[in-house]
């Protein structure tokens, strides 16, 4: 139970520590947005010059710089009110085929003595026209024993498997979707629930690794091989490569305070964007592996603005849509999605409603996976303390 006199006397013995970091901040953003001041003033090739000795600086500039010019593009469409919005966005979405998939995971119950995980995947096709219908669908898949176990130096963990697992389903059917809308026109648009840059990754053993790489890899390389946008979309990024990009420049102090959302929400309007970045960064998802696995520098980054009160979202996207003059198009897709979805696209979010697993359902699972194995005429063992935990709880 807690106990809010307690809680409000331990913070009020910390408060100290809550205005250092406000001070810092400030003092940090102070001088990040002096940089964003000079970074406008240079031109894609004078950048370039200035990168030359950093092989891996955060971020690299695109041909979308041009120097006397912030990085922050304004959106031109203004409205009166949200009904004019949904109005914009579905004379942009008409007859636009866009895609998402999300997932989900039960991860085993150290609680049984049988381990046992899950994933659930939904996927959700939206033709936007009255001719063709929608599709929503979900793929539900059991991991075994077998499936679940992993060696490391640390011991075994298998809900890395699970998680891993889940990550390849979402990216095998993004690929299928891929694939199955190739001729489609106009071009669709898919969406990806998450980064397109594989850092999460980076503490995890090599074999590991390689299978996270080889998943998005083989997304990127799919989405230009059937010529079919891509969006990482990344709801509240902490992702920090135009800082980094900015303290190689001009050697502005590093702060752990800020991220790049963070220093550009002030300074964006709702459907603002920032130009584009190629992704440069320099992390430890690379070590021990080929360096031919190093990907990076096929995906652009940028900034979107899509809530008046939220940090701006991080897209990734394959590097090939703006070589091919398709970037622009491909935004206002996004923005017209999170008119519909009120600040979130409308797409994701019901992929997210179709995949998500809550902890009933979890329990209900272990319910279902009791009686199976009982059926089976296999033991299954489960803690005492936690029943007893779980008895309380209810």
């Amino acid at each position: 139970m807690l106990s809010r006199t307690h809680v409000l006397a331990a913070l009020q013995s910390k408060q100290h520590l809550f205005a250092t970091y406000q001070r810092r901040t400030q003092e940090s953003y102070t001088s990040y947005k002096e940089a964003l001041t000079q970074l406008a003033k240079k031109s894609h090739k004078e950048l370039d010059q200035l990168l030359i000795p950093f092989s891996k600086p955060g971020a690299r500039p695109t041909c979308e710089r041009s120097p006397g010019r912030s990085i922050i593009l304004p959106f031109q469409a203004r409205w009166q009110n949200h009904r004019q919005a949904r109005e914009w966005a579905k004379a942009i979405l008409e007859g636009t085929i866009t895609i998402a998939v999300d997932g989900s995971q039960i991860t085993p119950d150290p609680s049984f003595s049988i381990p046992v995980g899950a994933i659930q995947v939904g996927w959700f096709v939206n033709p936007h026209t009255s001719e063709r219908r929608y599709i929503k669908d979900i793929l539900f898949e059991i991991l075994g024993p077998s499936e679940l176990a992993m060696d490391t130096d640390e011991g075994i963990f298998p809900d890395l498997q699970v998680n891993l697992r889940r990550f390849e389903q979402e990216c095998a059917l993004l690929r299928k979707h891929l694939q199955q809308v190739a001729q489609e026109s106009p071009s669709p648009l898919c969406f990806f629930d998450g980064s397109l840059i594989a850092s999460f990754a980076a503490h995890l053993a090599p074999e590991l690794r390689q299978r996270y790489l080889r998943a998005v890899i083989s997304l990127l390389d799919a989405s230009e091989q059937y010529h079919v946008p891509l969006v990482g979309y990344i709801d509240f990024s902490r992702a920090s490569d135009l800082l980094s990009m900015l303290q190689h420049l001009w050697n502005v102090e590093q702060s752990p305070h800020l991220s790049d959302a963070t220093l550009l929400q002030p300074l964006m309007k709702w459907g603002d964007r920032t130009e584009a970045f190629v992704c440069a960064r320099d992390d430890r998802t690379f070590d021990g592996l080929e360096s031919s696995d190093y990907y990076y520098e096929r995906v652009i980054f940028l900034y979107l603005k899509t809530t008046s009160s939220n940090p701006p979202v991080r897209l990734d996207i394959p590097r090939w849509v703006l070589e091919e003059g398709l970037l622009d198009q491909v935004i206002n897709l996004v923005r017209a999605e999170c008119i519909v979805g009120v600040g979130y696209p409308y797409a994701l979010e019901t992929a997210d409603a179709l995949a998500v697993l809550t902890a009933q359902d979890r329990e209900q699972f272990y319910r279902i996976f009791q009686k199976f194995v009982a059926q089976m005429g296999i033991e299954l063992r489960y803690s005492r303390k936690a029943y007893s935990k779980r008895g309380r709880r209810q």
